[in-house]
């Protein structure tokens, strides 16, 4: 396997390449792959940078899905930083089944090498004709979106893909990566109308260029003029599902106030900062709503004997391969060499620099 470094996140602003931890004998279907490109993920490789993880902090029990507050978190160094990889065979055995030059999607971190094994770390090839760059959506963030309009088609009682979304009204807060992504998956599944809600003009005009309705959510009066747009009855307005795409606790205010009654938010989110400022005694309680939170490691309980994360990352592959043009024109904005990004993500982290929607770090 060539020699690998790997990203290190040492405390607050503390990012550095070290040498790789050696990899050990190659198991038993394994191959070694070389790093073409590694997404950034704003979200979630920020808060380790920034130091606003919880799990520095906080000890997470899996067995209980708690919080233990009794316990120390997993603390600095961090070494596992990043889950939108591709990859490249340079070495392999005969029964991974892989060939050298082979393509990968995978979630192994930043890093310039891996030395993958296909029993514990999940491996979705590449189909030829599909831009590479397009791939570090296929194996972690594509399907975290999937998974939420899959969530909306279970709240309905469906086990198809479209079933929360065709010929429904939809809401996305958020026009990030994983804000558009599935505002996209919506639209290609047949939605009535998707409209995306952020308070960047420049993400607005990314959705836009996306052929996506969107709307500035501190606009005032926003809220209730969508609201008349969107009439099913009497007392009844609202988007059927949203989709809060956006870390922050105003933005999910924002999402529960677009519902129509009795009608969920499907929750893709992450917030660091918690949640303070969502005020569960208004639209909350008086129009009876839901949130339903939906994390890649789980599929919804109803459908867990017919979706898996393969399907779900068959299913990023149909979407890559209908829009994978428009996602490169407008959504893969920044490409920065891969040995430049410790630099990166701490002038991000203290505002020093300002990314657009999606950051690719190039071998």
């Amino acid at each position: 396997m060539p020699e690998s470094l790997l990203l290190v996140v040492d405390g607050p602003g503390r990012v550095r390449f070290v040498p790789d931890e050696p990899a050990g004998p190659r198991p038993e279907g394994g191959f070694d792959v070389v790093t073409r490109f590694s997404g950034l993920s704003a979200g979630t490789d920020l808060s380790w940078v920034k130091g606003t993880n919880p799990m520095l902090a906080t000890a997470w029990d899996q067995e209980l899905g708690l919080f233990d507050g009794t316990r120390p978190g997993a603390g600095y160094p961090v070494r596992k930083v990043g889950y939108m990889q591709v990859g490249e065979v340079v070495d392999a055995g005969p029964a991974s089944g892989r060939a050298v030059g082979d393509l990968v999607a995978m979630t192994y971190g930043h890093r310039t090498a891996h030395r993958a094994d296909p029993v514990t770390e999940r491996v979705v090839p590449l189909p030829p004709g599909l831009d590479p760059v397009l791939g570090i959506y296929a194996a972690h963030m594509g399907p975290i979106c999937a998974n939420g309009v899959l969530h909306a088609a279970a709240e309905e009682g469906g086990d198809t893909l479209d079933g929360g979304v065709r010929d429904r009204v939809v809401a996305v807060v958020g026009a990030g990566v994983v804000g558009l992504l599935t505002a996209l998956f919506a639209a290609e599944l047949g939605a009535a109308s998707v409209t995306v809600l952020d308070p960047t003009p420049g993400r607005r005009a990314v959705a836009e260029a996306l052929g996506l309705a969107t709307r500035d959510p501190d606009e005032p009066g926003v809220v209730a003029d969508l609201k008349r747009g969107w009439r099913h009855g009497p007392g009844d307005h609202g988007a059927d599902v949203v989709f809060q795409c956006r870390g922050r606790a105003a933005a999910l205010a924002t999402a529960l106030r677009l519902l129509r009654p009795q009608a969920t938010v499907v929750d893709l989110a992450f917030y660091a900062d918690g949640a303070e400022a969502v005020r569960l005694g208004e639209e909350f309680h008086h129009n009876g709503l839901g949130v339903r939170c939906a994390q890649i490691g789980r599929v919804p309980r109803s459908l867990r004997g017919s979706w898996d994360r393969d399907r779900l990352s068959a299913a990023t592959l149909d979407l890559l391969a209908a829009r994978g043009d428009d996602l490169l024109a407008h959504v893969v904005t920044d490409r920065v060499p891969l040995a430049e990004a410790p630099g990166h993500l701490v002038a991000l982290a203290d505002g020093r620099r300002h990314a657009g929607v999606q950051t690719v770090f190039t071998a």
